[in-house]
Formats: structure tokens, sequence, C-alpha cells
């Protein structure tokens, strides 16, 4: 049954609160375990006709702010001192906890950035809360610490975000992230000494850091919020200013905005050489930007003057770099897959020239280092990576070990080296140097952990969707584990962003409990380019839903997993994807986990950045829109008397990228109508935003609440591993998990 045909969420019910619960599915078929008495959620009057529709919103109370509304707070409270209570007692949960903090506790490297002489990168010892970032003179210089912020705040909610050091390396700018919040302060200090500059800049988001000289900065600010408004107010009127060091910022100069296209966003960036600065301009999520340029040769003269070089956003340009006056960049224009181009910033008319023509594989990432172009490719959703002349001449491919996803490959014309990042689901990631006159990577800093790589398997199948169409999905596994096992299957599909093969500590935990895991690069991604991505947006968002489904399906017919062990995972857009599929397809999952998930799709354009995401979901005042919207919006089709596996939903009070009202209201909802007897429980962070900047503490936290509560509803045997005598589970970890 589709979302289309599910029942109204106005005529839910109260009294399943009351409801006997339903046996456990555990393999010992345990005695049925009483399920938690939710609070009561307050029901308001609200129906509003919408293109002939009467939609009712009841909780709509919710979606207030819980940091200034009082009514709020306590349903917040009262929610969390449930969940706590079922998630603390949960069996496993403790050996979750323990086995999560042995995987994570290991030494990890951020990607080595050079600027004149020095190196800066990030470094976390293991179970450090946040990543510390460090710099050292030369390569083989000694290592010292920068900028720690630990020390920030006292729950270690305040995180490093973006950092950029200036051109010569002696001054950074570094922008600090307080509770996952998107907005950002930007400060400054001197390296040789560490000590602080008296720069501060706040009300800046969705902002690079981009140095001109090293006289000052060019960074993206809104217009300061709305008293108690920061949280909730939609991001209007973006705009490029300049801060020059030593000033405050009352005293910056505007550089670049639209004041009659409050909806449109800026991205400035300059050049290495520094001569050329370019600004981006976009007006949602969609990848179509125009592009302007300013010689920053002549500012003495002329100021900001920026001339168009792309108008209309008609196709997406990415700048990569420039030599002397050409200018390298990454588009989609005529290439789904993507291209890269040159042309002449001197030319009267200048004309673009295709370097690296696309491929069947989308290109995706270039820049520019020494006098090549290195660029990364896609391949069913694993990565690999080729350098090129300045030409497009190819070169030599750059090999990686396997089924994997390599990231970095930064630098800059006439760098001899480039440094990248390669991971796996089973292999975290290690840092390599490639010399780019040998073509030699070696390793600058790999990770010791507490397992063993070999020991795990990481495969890829293809499976067909509800249409015939072919979708791959990795499957991670311990090698000995050989028949049906309980599987968590993740997925996203939006946005154009593609999922490849990463190490997860969290993942691997449930991996060496016995169970699968399984990511599904389903359609609204970015796998397979633009024409992947459309097959999954706007009026055809429902196939992301038809593929996730599919997925599980094939994961039960073909003894992947049992038929009464299988859990579905998604975070945001995929947060989504969860609460649609678990409404549509209540009869195929057993436990769900919806991670700060956009769940009223109605009124989803109504807060912060929600706006942007028209370009993916289209306009509920639209009618059309507002038809495919209502279809499989998770909050309007709760199916009220239909059995729903046990969801968990989970969010953070100071998200303002997908506010928790969002969550609070599914959740209310979920809760309040007769959908199953299994628990339906919402689980609220504080200070820990959509994700971004989140304590090592509080991810080891929620990902033992999570593990622990899908393992409890697909039968997962947690620490049946440590029992078999896994070699990869320590005794101290044995015995908690007891």
């Amino acid at each position: 049954m589709t979302a289309r045909s599910s029942v109204l969420l106005g005529i839910a019910s109260l009294l399943a609160l009351t409801a006997p619960a339903s046996p456990a599915m555990s393999k010992d078929d345990a005695l049925p375990e009483p399920r938690p008495v939710y609070p009561v959620s307050e029901r308001v009057d609200i129906v509003e006709t919408l293109f002939g529709e009467r939609i009712a919103d009841p909780f709509r109370w919710l979606e207030a702010d819980v940091r200034s509304d009082p009514r709020v707070a306590k349903w917040v409270a009262a929610q969390n001192a449930v969940s706590r209570g079922y998630l603390g007692s949960l069996p496993g949960r403790d050996w979750f906890s323990a086995r999560i903090a042995e995987l994570m506790n290991y030494e990890r490297f951020g990607i080595p950035r050079k600027f004149g002489n020095r190196y800066f990168y990030t470094r976390n010892t293991g179970l450090q809360n946040q990543s510390p970032l460090y710099v050292q003179d030369g390569l083989d210089g000694k290592r010292r610490l920068l900028l720690d912020p630990n020390a920030w705040s006292r729950d270690a909610a305040t995180a490093l975000s973006e950092w950029q050091p200036s051109p010569d390396g002696s001054k950074l700018l570094y922008m600090v992230q307080d509770g996952g919040t998107d907005w950002r302060i930007i400060r400054a200090l001197e390296v040789a000494t560490g000590e602080p500059l008296a720069d501060e800049v706040r009300w800046a988001k969705f902002t690079a850091l981009s140095w001109v000289g090293e006289e000052g900065f060019l960074y993206s600010r809104f217009p300061e919020p709305e008293k108690d408004r920061d949280f909730q107010a939609l991001n209007y009127d973006h705009a490029v200013y300049f801060h020059r060091i030593g000033t405050p910022q009352s005293e910056d100069e505007q550089v670049f905005s639209t004041p009659d296209f409050r909806e449109r966003g800026y991205n400035a960036s300059v050049s290495d050489d520094g001569r050329w600065a370019f600004i981006t301009s976009s007006t949602g999520t969609d990848a179509r930007n125009e592009l302007q340029v300013i010689d920053l040769s002549l500012r003495a003269r002329t100021g900001w003057h920026s001339r168009p070089l792309v108008s209309g956003f008609d196709h997406d340009w990415r700048v990569i770099d420039t030599v002397g006056s050409t200018l390298y960049l990454k588009t989609n224009k005529d290439a789904p897959t993507y291209r890269i181009v040159k042309v002449d910033l001197e030319a009267k008319t200048p004309k673009f020239e295709t370097v690296v023509p696309a491929r069947s594989e989308p290109i995706d990432g270039a820049s520019i280092v020494g006098d090549r172009l290195i660029v990364s490719f896609l391949k069913d959703a694993a990565s690999r990576a080729e350098v090129f002349t300045l030409d497009g001449k190819p070169g030599r491919i750059i090999e990686l070990n396997g089924l994997g996803s390599a990231t970095g490959f930064g630098g800059k014309p006439g760098d001899p080296e480039t440094f990248y990042n390669y991971a796996s689901f089973n292999q975290p990631g290690g840092i390599y140097r490639l010399d780019l006159e040998t073509g030699k990577s070696t390793p600058f800093a790999t990770p010791d952990i507490a397992f063993d790589p070999a020991d795990y398997a990481v495969d890829q199948v293809f499976y067909p969707s509800k249409d015939g169409t072919r979708i791959p999905m990795f499957l991670v596994k311990r090698k000995d584990v050989t028949g049906p096992a309980p599987t968590l299957l993740y997925g996203y599909g939006g946005f154009d962003n593609a999922l490849t093969p990463t190490f997860s500590s969290v993942r691997m935990a449930w991996v060496d409990a016995g169970g699968v895991f399984a990511l599904a690069n389903i359609r609204g991604g970015g796998e397979y380019g633009k024409a992947w991505h459309d097959a999954g947006r706007l009026h055809k968002k429902q196939n992301v839903f038809d593929d996730f489904a599919a997925a599980g399906e094939w994961l039960k017919a073909n003894g992947v997993t049992s038929e009464r062990g299988l859990a579905i995972q998604g975070g945001s857009n995929g947060g989504l994807l969860v609460g649609a599929v678990v409404n549509q397809r209540p009869d195929l999952i057993d436990a769900a986990h919806a991670a700060v998930g956009v769940m009223d799709m109605l009124r989803f354009d109504r807060w912060t950045a929600g706006r942007y995401w028209v370009d993916d979901y289209g306009y509920p005042s639209k009618e059309a829109d507002f038809r495919v919207l209502r279809s499989y919006s998770p909050y309007h089709n709760i199916r009220a008397g239909a059995d729903y596996p046990a969801v968990l939903v989970t969010t953070a009070d100071t998200d303002d990228r997908v506010v928790p009202g969002h969550s609070f209201k599914y959740a209310a909802a979920l809760q309040a109508a007769e959908a199953g007897d299994k628990p339906h429980l919402i689980r609220i962070e504080t200070r820990a935003g959509h994700g971004g900047g989140k304590p090592t503490d509080k991810a080891i936290a929620e990902g033992a609440d999570v593990l622990a509560f899908l393992a409890r509803w697909t039968g997962l045997d947690v620490g049946g591993g440590a029992s078999q005598g896994d070699p990869s589970i320590p005794t101290a970890v044995k015995e908690s998990a007891e």
C-alpha cells in the first residue's frame, strides 16, 4: 500500500497508549515486555484547507523553539525520561557502548594542508570529544598544538569547524560552532605564537574563508536575526563581506549582494595566486549557479568591481583554480556526469574549452597540484583517481586498495605533493602523501586499530527496484557470519549526494555483534550523475522509497537477513526516507531509526534553510508539488491501525538545519496513533545540532542507544561474536557485555 492510500492522522486514537505489548522478536523468544507508557501529547484543533483538502495539524504547537517555550521544554523532558528509562534497560546497551568506544579509540588525522613551509592538520588521540588542530614546520618538523577546542566549553559541545591559514602560513582563521548550530563565529590567531587576534565576526553561515593576501578575508553571512529567532527564522539576504584583520566587524565592506533577490546564497573564493576572486551565486540546493569574477590586481582602482563570467542558473560551475589568467572549472553543462573546462579570464569573449571530457563515471572532484590535474571519479559509488596534464592528457591512475573512498588531493600550482585520505567500511581513514614526480604514495598517518580488517567481508551487489532499475548496494559482515543475520539497511537518496564506503565505529559495532550492514545507493543521490539525481526528486521522489523497500525485499529474499530481522536507518533527508518507508511498508520492516528527519513536507520551507530544499522536494504552495508532498509526508501519512515496527526517532534541541519540530510532531503523532504495540520513542539530545561538531561522548552514547534498540527488535544476539571467541573483541569488552 502506498502513502497516498494511508489513513489520515486526524482519526488516530489515543486508546493505543494502553494496548498490551506484543512478543519481542528475540532469538530466545523471551516473554513480552511492557510497552513504554508515553507522555500524553496535547492535541490542538488546527485544520487547514489546502487545495481543497482538509489537513489536520494537531501537534503544531511542538514547532516552537524548545529553548524558549516552556510547554515544549516540558514535553521534551517527559519524552526523554521515558526514552532514557527504556533504552538504558536494553540488553546489550552497555556492550555496544563499550565496543563503540573501543573501535573509536584510535589516533585519527585530518588531511594535511600546506601554507608557506607549514603543514596544518587535525589530530584526535582517540576518544577526545573534539579534534585539536596542529601545525608543524616542514614535512619532518615537530608537531605543535595550535588550537584545542576541548577546552572551549564544559560539555565539549563547542567545536572547531572550518579553518584556513593565510597564504604564507603566518595567521589562521577558524570558525567556532557552538552546540551544533549552523551559525559560525570567525576568529583569528598568530600561528608562530598561538596568540589570538582581536578579530571576531558573527552571524556567518554557509560560508568559506578566503584570504585576500595577508590583509583580510572574504566571508558570507546573514543579517543578525531577531531575538530568540536565531534557530528558526528563515535565512534570507545572504551577502559577501570583506573583513580587514585588526578592524571591528562594523567596518567590514560589503562585496557582493543582490537585494532584489533575497533568496540567493553566495560563496567567495580566491585563487591560490591571490589575483582572482570568484563569487558563486545559488538559489537552492540544485547544482545550478552563476559566477562572478573580480580581478584583485585592479582593486586599488576599481574596488570590489565584479563582472559576470557565467549568467543564468542553468548549470553547475565549480571553480578549481587558476594558472595565470586561465581558470579551470568543473561543470555539468553539456555533461550530466561533469567535465573539466578552462577559460581565459583576460579574453574579451571568454570561451570554455574542454580539458577532461565527461565519462560514464561522474567526476567527483578535481584540483590543480604542481603542474597536474588530479581528478577523482565515482565507479559504482566507489572512488578512483587519475592524474592528467593541464591540457587534459591522461597520466597515471592512483592505485587505491579495493572498494573505498578517497578524499583530499588538495594543493596548489607548483606543489610537488598532495595528501589524501583513503577509507572503507572495514578500514578507518589513513592519510597518504602522493609524490607527483614519482607517482608513489607513502603513508603519512595510518591508524592503529583494535581489529583486523581482513576478518570482514565488503561486497557489492546489484538488485532490481520496483520499476526494474538496477541499484547498487554494499554489504558488510564478519566473514564467519554465513547464514541469515539481523541486517541494518542505510540510505539517503537525495540532493545529488553520493554515499560511498566510509568507516563508522558505530556501524562496525553492529557488524562485530554478528549483524550485517547494508548501504543502498538509491536514486536521488549523485552516484551516477544528474540523471540518477533527477530520477529521485520532485514528482519522482517515490522512486527513492521504492528503491529502499526493494533493497529490504532483496535482503530477505536472498537470505542475507532473517524474516524478522530487518532494521532501517537514515538521517536528515534519510530520516524522511525512513519515515516514508515505515508508513508505506510496515510489513517489511522490523525496526527503524529516523535521525533528524524532514517529517512535515507541507511546512518544511518555513524554517531556517528549509526554503533551499524546494529544488529537491518542490513547493508546498504549488498544487502539483503539494499533491506529491502530501502523498508521502511522514507526519501526514501515519497509518492508524497498522502494525508498525519499533521506531526510534532522534533529534537535537539545537538543530537549526532540520528544526526539531519535525521530529517532535512526527513522534507525537506516531505515539497517538493505533500503529501497533511495539515502542515508538524519541530521543532528544541537548546542544548537538544536526550532527556536525557532536562530541565523541555524545556520539558513543547515542550510537549505543540506537544499536541496542535496533538489536532488541531484530533479534540480534548482542555479544554473540564475543561468546564465539571472536578475537577482535577484547576480554574487557566481553566482560562488560556480560
